[in-house]
């Protein structure tokens, strides 16, 4: 027994490298074909938005009328050709549209064309808008909706991390507190949620900038800007007080009383009683026995607040006036700029696809049956 002593913390050395690299190996695999699902979803995806959108020959239009433009500039730039007779100018200048056309493949069937046009709009490589253009003047499709996504991403992901961490504490609040008057106030304001935030919205526009004038109506900063930084950031969250104002409303009072009872159900479990009955810290006993088994379903329910938030973001931006990406989008709409609204259904469905992919992570994570290969 002497002898084989030594060797005891050798092999549990081993076990537990094993244990460590079988976890790697299923959570690798958990998220790998996450990965690919996810890519396989937005190429079918992207595939049948490039179809519907030609229905009527509106893509062909759009490269065409691109090409165009193009080529017309190019014969504007070039003095050769300025030089030449109006009806050869306008000879020349059709040759190069027809070449052109054929160099990208317009003079085949859509069927086949659609394949190039799919890895375009995957790419965003969508070239010019009808109608609309960027601040900066620019009308390339992808320079419009990539200025536009920062400030979508800053409201949304600013108010979304931050209900987070706010919900998870008055959760865990309320159920030590299971009974009292905030906990019924927050199960009797929990209805709110029936509404979506852009519906608050307007209220609080009414009231607090209308009437009381003590907000902005909305956009992002004052005109003109203030000059230096720490004013300009002021500005931005002043702005931003109305919009995370209404997001709260229509989200706080169902999530908090959803996650209580979650930690309600599972702080009457035995493994609980057990660890209070060997005097283990309050503390520790949330965190260990209540707050972890539960993170999986908190995941669940913050993965479906984020993509609800993404996919109303365009009626939500328009009613504060917000310079993002769905303000934009409602705008390429009403002005039927198909680039547009095609580059933001691609924008929209990536950050969907990586908002799902980053929470099926998370949750590979904090779920025990993915890390230790349950079912």
């Amino acid at each position: 027994m002497s002898e084989a002593s030594p060797a005891l913390p050798s092999s549990q050395a081993n076990l537990k490298r094993k244990a460590l690299l079988g976890t790697v190996t299923r959570l690798s695999r958990y998220t790998g074909v996450r990965l690919v699902t996810m890519v396989i979803t937005i190429i079918i995806g992207m595939y049948l938005t490039v179809m519907i959108a030609n229905m009527g020959g509106y893509v062909d239009e759009i490269r065409r009328g691109d090409i165009r433009e193009r080529v017309q500039q190019a014969v504007l730039l070039d003095k050769a050709l300025r030089a030449l007779p109006a009806e050869e100018r306008a000879i020349r200048q059709e040759e190069m549209i027809r070449l052109e056309e054929k160099r990208v493949g317009l003079d085949q069937p859509f069927a086949v064309r659609s394949f190039t046009f799919l890895k375009d709009a995957l790419t965003l490589n969508l070239g010019r808008s009808l109608f609309l253009t960027s601040p900066s003047g620019s009308r390339q499709v992808n320079l419009i909706l990539l200025d536009r996504l920062p400030t979508t991403l800053m409201l949304f992901g600013t108010v979304g991390f931050l209900l987070f961490f706010v919900e998870i504490l008055i959760s865990l609040s309320l159920s030590r507190n299971y009974g009292s008057w905030l906990d019924k106030f927050f199960v009797a304001m929990s209805p709110t949620a029936s509404a979506p935030g852009w519906f608050y919205g307007i209220f609080l526009i009414l009231i607090f900038a209308a009437i009381l004038g003590w907000l902005p109506y909305g956009g992002m900063v004052d005109a003109p800007p203030p000059e230096s930084k720490f004013e300009y950031v002021l500005n931005v969250l002043k702005h931003m007080i109305l919009p995370a104002t209404a997001i709260i409303i229509s989200r706080i009072f169902v999530a908090v009383y959803g996650w209580r009872t979650f930690f309600l159900i599972y702080s009457s479990e035995d493994y609980v009683d057990v660890a209070k009955a060997k005097g283990l810290n309050m503390r520790d006993i949330e965190r260990r026995y209540i707050l972890r088994p539960t993170l999986p379903n908190i995941v669940t329910n913050f993965a479906f607040f984020l993509i609800y938030s993404w996919t109303g973001a365009p009626i939500f931006e328009t009613v504060f006036q917000w310079p993002g990406l769905g303000r934009v989008t409602i705008q390429a709409v009403g002005q039927f700029d198909t680039p547009v609204i095609l580059g933001s259904t691609v924008i929209f469905a990536y950050i969907l696809a990586i908002t799902v992919f980053m929470l099926d992570f998370i949750y590979a994570l904090v779920d025990p049956r993915v890390k230790i290969g349950g079912q």
